[in-house]
């Protein structure tokens, strides 16, 4: 049941950026801007984004001068990126690679500053599997790599309701999302430090995200 209904989501994003190209617009996403700014301040000099899509996020990233690596299963949201990072000349600082995260990243060891993931770890992953790519993202970090992300939350209105899936995992209009507890966000801070949980609201429902930020230990 897991495996088809990752297939099914992999299937679903694939027709969705297709029919829908640039879906999300040309303006990053209020988390990349302050992610920026983060790994600014930290002394980051590339990022690792995981669930890029089309690229908003990314682009952002890369004309704030950062070199980027961007990670989707999606080929057709990662050709999107690829075509806009050459109309905005700075496909020189940015690299995809089409990767689902239930697998080891790409990456080497110690190899990344930044990790950016906006609610790709509350996609359709179980609790194992949200630790897994947790674990494999300290892998791939430098000591001091920050991580940056966010997730819908149990407070959200959609949890609980549509089709559910098991490990608080309900899906809406083809969309499978994992609603997060608080707790999952502390034990996924296991062995890091915890800097900000900060609670937001974003689209028309509103759906309501935390975004998190903890970084490794030197």
């Amino acid at each position: 049941m897991d495996d088809e209904l990752a297939e099914s989501q992999r299937a679903h994003w694939q027709d969705t950026y297709s029919a829908h190209p640039g879906m999300y617009g040309e303006e990053p996403s209020a988390p990349a801007v302050h992610a920026a700014g983060v790994f600014r301040a930290a002394g980051a000099r590339d990022v690792l984004e995981l669930g890029a899509g089309h690229g908003r996020d990314a682009l952002h990233f890369a004309r704030e001068g950062f070199t980027v690596q961007a990670l989707d299963f999606s080929s057709s949201g990662l050709q999107q990126l690829r075509d806009a990072a050459r109309a905005q000349q700075v496909e020189q600082r940015v690299t995809t690679a089409v990767h689902d995260v239930r697998h080891p990243l790409p990456s080497a060891d110690a190899s990344v500053d930044a990790v950016f993931a906006h609610m790709l770890l509350c996609m359709a992953l179980s609790t194992e599997e949200i630790h897994a790519l947790v674990g494999e993202i300290h892998r791939v970090l430098r000591p001091g790599g920050v991580l940056v992300y966010t997730v819908r939350h149990t407070g959200d209105a959609h949890h609980g309701t549509g089709v559910a899936h098991g490990d608080d995992i309900f899906e809406h209009d083809g969309f499978a999302v994992h609603f997060f507890p608080r707790g999952l966000v502390d034990s996924l801070a296991d062995g890091w430090t915890l800097d900000e949980v900060h609670a937001f609201e974003e689209g028309d429902l509103p759906r309501r995200l935390w975004r998190v930020t903890q970084t490794l230990p030197r």
